[in-house]
């Protein structure tokens, strides 16, 4: 049997997901299809790629080797697609994984459309590290995190404040800011791979007692509105994911967040420089006014 890119993807969507289940439904088949889909992966290559048992998933040793090239095939593949897709397409997709440019959205949309009429700007949501942009579905990405793969070219467009979200029955959400210390009581819910929280944001040995991994805005929301976790985020998140039961307060003391625009290397999409600086326009306006002056 040869290994099809369906297997690839299943794959990913289990490791990404967590689970057989949630990776289904984002694929939208059954679980038994996506159990028998990795199993033929498995039976193809000839080696065991994830250890199961009834609570527990991990990769094998060979697994993480696999699912680190089953990542770069797909995002090759995308990548092919959005090129040809791209010279079809009239408008110009800005994927996100959490908020787009949360307050200075509108602005940009504004000017863009003011500088550009003929090309749509689009922003998508899409849960992923590149924001879309590995997956093809976005021409240019928002990132809120370093991002380091060399296939891709980024600029920096602006700085965001940092934000606690707590729930609006939680006695923080009393007070109009917060520290880092009023957290560390809680479990501080943490999405490492599309959020922008780390332990490191604490003074060493003064951190959360408890993390609760997340995958997602959506579910991060979810668990901070039911009271089982904290958590902590750019201020464009609370711009554009008003939530009832979540109350946002600005974190005092807290780095600010860098946000850039990331594209594939070998093919910026047309209209880049525009889109650069009206987005670091968007975020500062008297940058472009000193430049036009």
């Amino acid at each position: 049997m040869n290994v099809e890119l369906r297997h690839l993807r299943s794959l990913v969507a289990v490791i990404d997901a967590g689970t057989f289940t949630d990776a289904a439904a984002e694929l939208g088949v059954s679980q038994a299809a996506v159990s028998r889909t990795v199993a033929a992966l498995e039976s193809a290559l000839g080696v065991r790629l994830l250890e199961r048992t009834t609570r527990h998933l991990a990769l094998t040793a060979t697994g993480t080797q696999v699912l680190t090239a089953a990542r770069r095939v797909l995002a090759e593949i995308a990548h092919l697609e959005r090129l040809a897709e791209q010279s079809r397409s009239d408008e110009l997709r800005i994927g996100y994984a959490w908020a787009a440019l949360g307050k200075h959205t509108r602005r940009l949309q504004r000017t863009w459309a003011a500088a550009r009429p003929g090309t749509p700007l689009v922003f998508m949501q899409a849960g992923t590290v590149t924001a879309g942009l590995s997956e093809g579905t976005a021409d240019v990405a928002v990132i809120r995190k370093p991002l380091t793969d060399p296939r891709f070219a980024t600029a920096l467009i602006g700085t965001e404040g940092r934000c606690a979200a707590v729930a609006t029955d939680n006695p923080l959400a009393r007070r109009r800011t917060l520290r880092f210390a009023d957290l560390a009581r809680y479990t501080v819910a943490i999405d490492s791979r599309t959020g922008t929280t780390t332990l490191d944001l604490w003074e060493p040995g003064a951190g959360p007692a408890t993390v609760r991994a997340t995958h997602g805005v959506d579910e991060w929301l979810t668990l901070i509105a039911a009271g089982q976790a904290v958590g902590i985020t750019s201020e464009a998140t609370a711009n554009q994911n008003p939530r009832p039961g979540v109350a946002y307060r600005m974190l005092r003391h807290a780095p600010r967040i860098e946000v850039w625009l990331a594209w594939w290397r070998d093919a910026p999409p047309d209209g880049l420089d525009d889109l650069i600086r009206l987005s670091r326009a968007a975020y500062d306006p008297t940058a472009e006014a000193s430049s036009q002056g």
